[in-house]
């Protein structure tokens, strides 16, 4: 549930300007900072004035409200200490604003003036950096080079007014490598003042973050360069990150930030799609090209829209396949093709619990629920209709129906397959291989075929409901 705290008077909070502030932030007061503890995705937040735009959803995340005081739109983000639970079973210590990791979403228009507050919750100072904004330097938030520091307990105003449509993220530059670490990010949409203008039907964003959290522990090693073993949609992990709702035929943009220490290929299965905007702005129809998989480069934003014309539960998930995976050991030994009987005897002695795993693979540990050490997750978790789906960290599920309401994201369930359209075993002869590769096959090497589909003993038309 959004709580909201009593609206804030200037008594007792400096306000400070990231830049020279005219005195019209402080006769206003600052507006209240809303606050979201749950990590379940919240519904668009409407315009209620101005122009119209298709507002986005956040995954796991929420749009943070403003207020209208004149001319300006004004926000307060609060820098804060946060626990964020990555997925039911583990719980992270992180940073982050307005009781998230990520922050909320900030959305506003092609030319509005905006004024956001900020005050400093850390135990240390910081800054926040308008990631690909066009503004003037006093308010690009680089502690020391453009702006003073935030210090703990202080109130700085950032104003601006937007210059260009587009998608953006919101960061520290102060003590970088520890707080963008410990998951200060936020997402920051501006929508086109033409509300025809790129218009899309449903808009998700979301942010990838890499963490290092040994099991057992609640803190994130703010020191690691590359053995990460959290890597997260919006601070969360499957099963723990939310689906992409969709209705059929709705035109569909997804909008994501990589604000981790390497590249990720995003994937998504079962259609097409064009790059169509970039943290720069948006890509001329002329220079898009078809894909089906977008490399997202560090420190960088990347959109890309489709027509959801195929209903179905549909991956989507970064290709680098340790990036789905929760928790992953970096120094766990190979064991395939290994004979663990007889060492397992003698391990079972002293440590009755212990299970041989991994000489046929590491799938088993997407079935078996084992005991784990406190606040961690399995490696490969999640299971579907069908069973386990043996994933974690960067994979969710975009989800296409037909019939559903405007502004209905709600989980519809496992998609219901049309009869005869799930693969399914085959139940026939298999011929041993007698022959060199390459060697056409003859008479002698035909085998009777039969295909049992499900639902049917005799082969046809089976279906898997």
């Amino acid at each position: 549930m959004m709580s909201r705290r009593n609206f804030l008077g200037t008594s007792g909070l400096a306000l400070v300007g990231a830049s020279v502030v005219s005195g019209r932030a402080a006769a206003a007061g600052i507006p209240e900072a809303p606050v979201m503890k749950e990590a379940v995705m919240q519904p668009p937040l409407h315009p209620t004035s101005g122009p119209d735009y298709q507002p986005v959803v956040t995954l796991n995340g929420w749009t943070l409200p403003w207020r209208m005081n004149g001319e300006w739109k004004e926000f307060h983000l609060v820098a804060e200490p946060v626990v964020r639970e990555f997925a039911p079973g583990m719980k992270a210590h992180l940073w982050g604003y307005n009781g998230q990791s990520p922050g909320p979403t900030i959305e506003a228009v092609e030319g509005d003036k905006v004024r956001i507050f900020v005050t400093n919750k850390l135990p240390e100072h910081t800054t926040i950096h308008w990631h690909g904004q066009i503004l003037p330097s006093g308010m690009d938030g680089v502690g020391g080079l453009t702006q003073p520091h935030i210090k703990p307990g202080k109130t700085f105003v950032y104003e601006f007014q937007l210059k260009k449509s587009g998608t953006f993220m919101y960061h520290p530059h102060a003590d970088e490598m520890v707080q963008m670490a410990m998951g200060m990010m936020g997402y920051f949409v501006v929508h086109p003042r033409d509300p025809s203008f790129m218009r899309v039907d449903r808009d998700f964003v979301f942010l990838l973050a890499a963490y290092d959290i040994e099991p057992g522990s609640y803190v994130p090693k703010v020191a690691e360069m590359t053995n990460f073993n959290m890597w997260t949609f919006n601070s969360r992990v499957f099963p723990g990150i939310d689906p992409l709702v969709v209705r059929k035929n709705d035109r569909v943009r997804v909008r994501v930030g990589n604000l981790t220490m390497t590249n990720h290929p995003i994937h998504m299965h079962g259609y097409d799609f064009a790059v169509t905007c970039t943290d720069g702005g948006w890509v001329p129809e002329s220079a898009r090209w078809p894909e089906v998989t977008v490399d997202i480069p560090v420190g960088a934003m990347r959109a890309y829209e489709f027509d959801a014309v195929y209903e179905g539960d549909w991956a989507l998930h970064c290709h680098k396949s340790h990036h789905t995976m929760n928790a992953m050991g970096h120094n766990v030994r190979t064991f395939i093709g290994v004979n663990k009987k007889d060492v397992a005897r003698k391990i079972t002695k002293l440590a009755p619990d212990y299970m041989p795993m991994g000489s046929a693979g590491m799938a088993d540990m997407g079935e078996m629920e084992m005991p784990l050490p406190e606040n961690t997750l399995p490696m490969m978790s999640g299971f579907a209709q069908f069973g386990a789906v043996e994933m974690g960290g960067m994979f969710t599920v975009l989800k296409v129906r037909d019939g559903l309401a405007r502004d209905d994201y709600k989980d519809p369930g496992w998609f219901k397959h049309p009869e005869g359209t799930v693969a399914y075993e085959y139940k026939g002869s298999v011929a041993e291989a007698s022959r060199p590769a390459g060697q056409a096959t003859t008479s002698k090497d035909a085998v009777e075929m039969k295909v049992v589909k499900p639902g049917s003993s005799k082969g046809g038309h089976g279906g898997q409901h």
